[in-house]
């Protein structure tokens, strides 16, 4: 009998923000895959459950996923990762891969699920909705992301001010997530179109590690990968 691969939504990072569906799968799952940094340190989502695992109960399957655009390296790396996670399904224990968020909104889990099913469609793949850093986002900042009539967008920040500005104009509240490398230009949007004040930075939200910036101060300053910005018009 082959394994279920369960998609696990963590949270944004308070670990009381797990649902108690997760927190159950988490503990009936012999083997948790989570992703992994190269050089050893404890991934985010790891982090998160920590405290709900005890060490050696179950078997941990780090996960190293390339930052790379490269299309060669890609499928080499994804092919290996594929193949760890199957090789503890067809022994019949089911995998829980945890993500911080939600597992099917900007997710690692997302390609995961999908070279899954291209290469082993007799592998049954169940998800856990979590709780995303935008939903953590609004709570920590008091922002009421949508009501009535509202439109709202989640955009990947880009390095490009027209595809910025049109977002910004065409939406009535915008989250950008992946801010951190272009920050400087998104400023410059919001200066132009006069919203700086309508703009909030977070960095790890609801985690001990959070961070709830000075818009006014952010010119120049190196953000972490986790950082995302609401604009509530």
């Amino acid at each position: 009998m082959i394994g279920t691969l369960y998609g696990l939504g963590v949270g944004p990072g308070d670990p009381e923000l797990l649902t108690v569906k997760a927190f159950r799968k988490l503990k009936e799952s012999p083997v948790i895959a989570y992703p992994k940094k190269r050089k050893g340190s404890k991934s985010y989502a790891h982090r998160i459950i920590d405290v709900y695992i005890t060490p050696g109960e179950k078997e941990m399957l780090g996960l190293v996923f390339p930052m790379t655009k490269d299309p060669d390296i890609l499928e080499r790396e994804w092919s290996q990762t594929v193949e760890l996670v199957w090789e503890k399904l067809k022994l019949g224990k089911d995998v829980a891969f945890v993500t911080e968020g939600d597992p099917l909104l900007y997710s690692t889990f997302i390609h995961m699920m999908n070279l899954m099913k291209e290469r082993y469609p007799e592998v049954t793949i169940q998800t856990v909705p979590g709780i995303s850093s935008i939903n953590g986002a609004a709570s920590r900042l008091g922002i009421a992301l949508a009501e009535g009539d509202d439109h709202v967008a989640i955009i990947p920040a880009q390095d490009d001010y027209e595809a910025m500005k049109k977002a910004l104009v065409d939406h009535d509240c915008v989250i950008f997530i992946k801010v951190a490398k272009v920050i400087d230009l998104i400023l410059h949007v919001l200066r132009d179109l006069d919203l700086l004040d309508k703009a909030s930075v977070v960095t790890k939200v609801t985690s001990d590690e959070e961070i709830i910036w000075d818009i006014h101060e952010l010119d120049r300053v190196e953000l972490e990968y986790l950082t995302l910005m609401v604009v509530r018009k």
